[in-house]
């Protein structure tokens, strides 16, 4: 089979190309999977860079997360040959074939297609997970969600909205302001550069956000402390700007806001029965057409590169999805 391999850490992707190699031996309680398409993450980007905050050593198989069709499975795993699946792991997911335990595995959810499937875990379970589980997200609050062009930013744009927040996306990037509101209808979008707080209290009718969902960090971050209200929550969801950004604490302290690290994998595994349940809710509002998994393109495997480089030169709107074997 074909697999996207990182052999080496590069800047410049020069460590990464797609190889020839076995396909997987299932293991015991582990589920074999024919990969008919896999999404693009920051986080994989970042791997190759070394630069996340999980570092596989290379060489390695990129990939977080998939949609596929079930080859091998044990009675057991509540899975058969021929299932319908979504899943992911940190890595592999960019690969014809794939083995992964029957936990990582969901069933397709009905109505979608299999790279819209491959476009939601990731990002929708981490929206869900901050918005939701860490923020009590309520109908009628304000929100604010940065990076709104990224799949993670897009899918807390359109969650938020679905379940009756009001929402504010911001993006760097003025010319992906009309494509943002087609594809997760917020109240407002905006372009977060400079001191963007009082477009936001003028949006809000003077208020601030009630949750502040930030994936950019560096000098958004700073603005956003700005943005939040009273009793609020800023959630750090990433760094895709490149800078970790700082704080003083008695900035929340003398606000009242509460900053709240977002990690939704590692929330799963932490609380198996919490991550389960999350993952269900989002595919019940997938299976109702509430949610929408937003998709930039649908690149073959062996076009790798171009969704790379799209990604890394914030090119995108929405996920790019590979498909191997295409």
């Amino acid at each position: 089979m074909q697999a996207l391999r990182v052999e080496n850490l590069s800047d410049d992707l020069s460590g990464v190309s797609l190889v020839d190699m076995a396909v997987p031996e299932r293991a015991e309680g582990e589920v074999l999977i024919r990969v008919r398409a896999a999404s693009l993450n920051f986080p994989d980007l970042l791997m190759t860079q070394g630069k996340y905050q999980f570092k596989p050593e290379p060489p390695f198989t990129s990939g977080l997360e998939l949609a596929g069709e079930v080859v091998e499975a044990d009675p057991e795993s509540g899975f058969k040959p021929g299932d319908q699946v979504i899943g992911g792991n940190k890595t592999g997911a960019f690969a014809e074939v794939i083995s992964l335990p029957a936990r990582a595995l969901s069933p397709l959810p009905a109505g979608l297609n299999f790279a819209e499937g491959a476009s939601m875990g990731a990002a929708y379970v981490t929206a869900y997970t901050g918005l939701v589980e860490l923020c009590g997200l309520a109908p009628g609050q304000w929100v604010l969600v940065t990076g709104a062009s990224g799949g993670v930013g897009l899918a807390a744009a359109d969650l938020a909205r679905a379940l009756g927040a009001k929402v504010i996306a911001a993006t760097g990037v003025d010319s992906k302001r009309s494509r943002i509101k087609d594809l997760c209808h917020p109240d407002a979008v905006i372009v977060s550069e400079g001191r963007f707080r009082e477009q936001v209290a003028e949006i809000a009718s003077g208020k601030l956000c009630d949750i502040v969902f930030d994936p950019v960090g560096g000098d958004v971050f700073d603005e956003c402390t700005r943005c939040v209200a009273f009793g609020g929550k800023l959630v750090v969801v990433g760094f895709t700007s490149g800078r970790i950004a700082e704080i003083a604490t008695n900035i929340p302290l003398i606000k009242g806001f509460s900053i709240v690290g977002l990690r939704a994998g590692e929330y799963a595994r932490h609380f198996p029965a919490r991550g389960a349940a999350i993952r269900s809710a989002v595919a019940e509002l997938a299976e109702a057409g509430r949610i929408s998994p937003a998709i930039d393109r649908v690149l073959p495997l062996s076009r790798w590169r171009e969704g790379f480089e799209a990604m890394a030169d914030r090119e995108l709107v929405g996920k790019v999805v590979f498909e191997p074997g295409s």
